[in-house]
């Protein structure tokens, strides 16, 4: 594609960027009036960087402030800088992120990484300086696990990765046609506003009707030699589509989203899980990998490609090796139904059922916003510096749920809902 069919192409394209901007920052971060924004994006998605910002003004933000987050530039600290340097976060780091969340700040995030950024680089490092943010941002940290700020993640191309997940088509071709399927699965239709309100309907069904049955366990059964029983802390509650924080304001956390997702009890899981979907974390791919389970924990696991991403997931601090999070999503997603593989959580853990090792939500327990995190870690929910989903939504998937007295009942069939 030259420069001028690429031109000619955004420019057809830029109604629905807009709206997709609107769609982000009116009904994903819930911007209000008044109310500072803050946008994390890489500095080669400038222009729909740009596009935001005046969104935001023109929705009454009181202030945009964006922190530009370049992939190339910390790879290159991963490969020169010392370990011990990423085991605490910048000062003024901290301050940033924790004045912003103080602040009441709307937090929007466009992830747009290169898929392969940083292989062959120290996982080691990168899981710290993970864990530092995470541990040490502790009002910015709380401000969305117990949700006291709005906060959305969306996707937007850039050539590393379009050319990754389209790779015979040049950089400017692989853009356009990663935009046309964000556009698409993201419901970017003539009123992506009214298309979100009526999605976030759809939610609710299966949502009034996990909490009614109120499963003990779930037990996953597929052919590729997943075998796996998951318990659920006693006082879990289904969640998924828009989310509200404590001062009542709706938001969407993830655009797109297509999963309901609660909380297990930390101390039971069983079995054995492999993976449907590669997984993409900090930067490198992790292919063909299981986990084996046993009391709750990660005892064995191993991968065709990428183990010692696992090994840094797993290590990450002491309960990253027990699940914090249950999502149920049917592969008749818009996202599973387009065929591609997005090589980003965001869109691929939408494809598929999937499961999260490390923290939990406390909004998915009864009671959790008002619970310490020792009394959280009592009642099975997971407390941790870290959240990484993994996709087992096989096309064969069977998950049975299981009720305290023992009965069963089938929730997913051949990987789409029965229930």
């Amino acid at each position: 594609m030259t420069d001028h069919e690429y031109q000619d192409a955004l420019h057809t394209l830029e109604p629905r960027l807009q709206r997709y901007a609107e769609l982000l920052v009116l009904k994903g971060a819930a911007v209000q009036k008044g109310q500072e924004l803050c946008i994390t994006a890489s500095p080669e998605i400038f222009e729909f960087v740009r596009m935001v910002v005046r969104t935001g003004y023109e929705a009454g933000a009181k202030h945009v402030t964006v922190i530009w987050q370049d992939a190339a530039v910390d790879a290159e600290a991963y490969k020169h800088v010392d370990a011990t340097w990423f085991e605490t976060y910048p000062a003024w780091k901290v301050k940033l992120l924790n004045d912003m969340a103080e602040e009441g700040a709307a937090l929007l995030f466009l992830e747009s990484d290169d898929p392969d950024g940083f292989k062959g680089l120290d996982t080691k490092k990168i899981a710290a300086f993970r864990k530092a943010r995470n541990t040490q941002c502790t009002a910015w940290r709380r401000g969305m696990d117990f949700a006291y700020n709005t906060w959305c993640i969306g996707g937007v191309p850039t050539a590393r990765w379009a050319q990754k997940v389209f790779p015979d088509d040049d950089a400017h071709g692989a853009i356009i046609k990663l935009w046309e399927n964000i556009l698409d699965v993201s419901r970017i239709n003539d009123n992506p506003i009214k298309a979100w309100e009526n999605h976030n309907k759809a939610f609710e069904a299966h949502k009034k009707k996990l909490d009614e049955l109120h499963f003990d366990a779930l037990h996953y059964q597929s052919k590729n030699g997943t075998d796996f029983t998951v318990g659920l802390a006693d006082k879990h509650i289904w969640d998924g589509g828009a989310g509200k924080t404590q001062s009542g304001t709706w938001f969407f956390p993830n655009v797109p989203t297509e999963e309901v997702f609660t909380v297990p009890d930390r101390r039971r899981a069983e079995g054995r899980l492999v993976a449907a979907l590669p997984l993409v974390h900090d930067g490198i791919v992790v292919r063909d990998f299981w986990f084996e389970f046993k009391d709750g924990k990660v005892v064995d696991y191993d991968a065709a490609e990428g183990k010692e991403v696992l090994t840094s997931i797993i290590n990450t601090d002491e309960n990253s090796c027990r699940l914090g999070e249950v999502a149920l999503v049917s592969k008749k997603s818009p996202i599973r139904e387009s065929g591609i593989l997005f090589y980003s959580t965001l869109f691929d853990e939408n494809a598929s059922c999937h499961l999260a090792l490390g923290k939990s939500f406390p909004d998915c327990y009864e009671g959790g916003f008002d619970l310490s995190p020792d009394e959280l870690m009592e009642n099975g929910v997971n407390i941790s510096a870290t959240h990484v989903d993994f996709m087992v939504g096989s096309d064969d998937l069977n998950i049975t749920g299981i009720t305290k007295t023992g009965e069963e009942i089938p929730v997913f069939r051949d990987g789409v809902w029965v229930l």
